[in-house]
């Protein structure tokens, strides 16, 4: 086999707790992951030496997204000599809090582990995805999962019955900046967090008039919820009828996805 082609989930958070700064820059958490079938699809195709990224977005062709840093360390790690070829075909959003990037990066790790002949157990993934993202090692088991540490300790939990929309502002949110004003507001003795579901929630509104709006306006009957450090809100519901009311309130720049929760992800095929 010198070639895969898989499908890279998104994530939800259905609800997320920021506990402390470590002194390695990371944050101690805890959260509840849940896989949704908005996904990438991404293909690998074993070549003679180097490592080459084509995409739909011209922005993922570079050295520096997760996909290149995945592969390059991996074979910088192992000494391999063969290189790859990867296409990423990009569908879900970036800057919005369901784990794209880190998703793609999982998907790397584990395909190169297969075409490159590694024979990695799931634990060495792990550490080597963990070095790229705090999500990675979540979509390299490719479970539901609740998560402690910086996101690598990991348990399995079932998942959610609902279907999801996707609500997509337009607006791009940065997770390192988010997590920096987090801690700002902190040393903030009078700061306190006014959302059980998701700890940036009172930052994305404070600085987003549009979306504190529509979030005024909704939360009561829909109860909103923020994924990761935004900018993606979502509501689970059982039938679309239940919608009608605030597809009429979203913004027409705004993008909508309508999803379905997914207990695997494709990646539990490749290991």
């Amino acid at each position: 086999m010198n070639k895969i082609k898989t499908k890279c989930p998104a994530k939800i958070n259905l609800y997320l707790k920021v506990l402390n700064k470590r002194v390695d820059g990371y944050h101690n958490l805890e959260t509840s992951f849940q896989l949704i079938d908005l996904a990438d699809d991404i293909s690998f195709e074993v070549c003679d030496k180097d490592i080459s990224i084509a995409s739909n977005k011209d922005f993922l062709c570079n050295t520096e997204n997760t996909v290149f840093k995945s592969a390059q360390k991996i074979k910088s790690l192992f000494k391999v000599n063969d290189g790859v070829k990867i296409h990423i075909n990009k569908k879900i959003p970036i800057g919005a809090g369901l784990g794209g990037g880190s998703s793609n990066a999982a998907s790397t790790i584990v395909a190169l582990n297969s075409l490159w002949k590694l024979n990695l157990g799931i634990a060495e993934l792990i550490n080597i995805g963990k070095e790229i993202g705090a999500d990675v090692p979540f979509f390299i088991c490719g479970k539901n999962s609740l998560a402690k540490g910086i996101g690598e300790k990991l348990k399995d939990t079932d998942s959610i019955k609902d279907n999801i929309l996707l609500i997509k502002p337009n607006i791009h949110n940065s997770t390192k900046k988010m997590f920096d004003e987090l801690d700002l507001h902190r040393e903030n003795d009078n700061f306190k967090t006014s959302s059980s579901q998701n700890d940036f929630w009172d930052i994305f509104l404070s600085k987003n008039n549009t979306v504190k709006k529509f979030y005024n306006e909704n939360n009561k009957e829909y109860d909103l919820n923020l994924t990761g450090t935004g900018s993606c809100i979502y509501v689970t519901y059982d039938e679309k009828k239940e919608l009608n009311k605030i597809l009429k309130k979203i913004p027409s720049n705004w993008r909508l996805f309508f999803c379905k929760p997914l207990q695997y992800s494709p990646i539990c095929y490749i290991r």
